[in-house]
């Protein structure tokens, strides 16, 4: 073999030596980049399974804090109507007493709202009709205690129960249905404290 042959065959055997540690390098770098880019894609995969927990917990959360809510509005929502028939029912069971506890009644209540004034009051028609004949002594009675007096008027008013005190042109409605929602939170509490305490 010849001088020159040699530093041929010598230039290709250092070549093919430096192709080849450089293809090795090049691997080695592309396993690294690999490895890496698996090693941010596990990373990136564990983040998002864990913001997906997380919402999904959120999720879970909004979705029974709002079906609480709910059931808490249905509730309260039936509570009011049972406290709602419970008064409407005790007005009704008022109203339909025999006459003279009704108007044993409505003379308690008279007692309260007449005033130290000169005035009217009126009835429905069905109460003028059912009146015990002792009532209207009653109704004098209560007024002069408190310092006033009371005329009966015989004429009607339009009221389903109770009665109207008229004192110089200004009307008291003393109807049951008036002093019930008159004391309408009073009573929804006195009933909520009997019913569901």
């Amino acid at each position: 073999m010849t001088g020159l042959e040699k530093i041929t065959d010598q230039i290709q055997e250092e070549a093919k030596a430096s192709a080849a540690r450089r293809l090795e390098a090049a691997q080695k770098e592309a396993d690294a980049v690999i490895a890496e880019a698996k090693d941010v894609c596990a990373a990136m995969e564990t983040e998002t399974a864990e913001k997906i927990a997380a919402m999904k917990v959120n999720y879970e959360g909004r979705i029974k804090s709002s079906a609480e809510q709910q059931r808490r509005t249905a509730l309260l929502r039936a509570k009011q109507e049972i406290i709602a028939e419970v008064i409407e029912e005790a007005r009704l069971t008022l109203k339909k007493k025999d006459a003279q506890s009704y108007f044993l009644t409505l003379e308690k209540i008279l007692k309260t709202y007449a005033l130290a004034e000169n005035g009217e009051i009126y009835f429905s028609a069905e109460d003028l009709a059912r009146m015990p004949a002792d009532f209207e002594k009653k109704i004098k009675t209560a007024a002069k205690e408190k310092g006033g007096s009371l005329v009966l008027k015989k004429e009607p008013k339009a009221i389903a129960d109770g009665f109207v005190l008229v004192y110089g042109g200004v009307e008291e409605n003393c109807t049951l249905k008036a002093l019930f929602d008159a004391k309408k939170d009073e009573l929804q509490d006195k009933v909520n404290a009997i019913l569901f305490s």
